[in-house]
């Protein structure tokens, strides 16, 4: 037979700093114009972009592939099904943009163009 000791079971109150631990939330620096930076115009993207109704995008390194469908939504108002994301060999990160079967990828792309969206409209 051993002896088990417990010990008392007290109240434990919560704690209350005299100072937050963090001063401010941080800051969402990736806005939607920050994740896209421009999209692709090379003959695989065009090819793309005509036979599987796909949009091709160098975006920014540390977004992911929800940030990327929100920014694409936001920005042009085109309804996402999928995306695809890679990270090439010069550390740029790729998104395949794959829009549902209503909404013409060759009508968006010729509205894009190459450039990338301002600000202000």
């Amino acid at each position: 037979m051993s002896l088990i000791l417990r010990w008392p079971k007290t109240l434990r109150l919560r704690r209350q700093p005299k100072y937050p631990w963090k001063s401010t939330p941080r800051r969402n620096k990736l806005d939607h114009y920050a994740i896209i930076k421009f999209p692709l115009t090379t003959e695989l993207a065009m090819k793309k972009i005509e036979e599987n109704n796909m949009l091709l995008f160098i975006v920014d390194v540390k977004t992911n592939k929800h940030q990327i469908k929100q920014a694409v939504k936001k920005l042009w108002g085109m309804d996402v099904a999928t995306v695809n994301i890679l990270i090439r060999p010069d550390k740029e990160k790729k998104a395949n943009v794959r829009l549902v079967p209503d909404c013409d990828a060759l009508d968006v792309a010729t509205k894009l163009g190459s450039s990338k969206p301002s600000p202000a409209g």
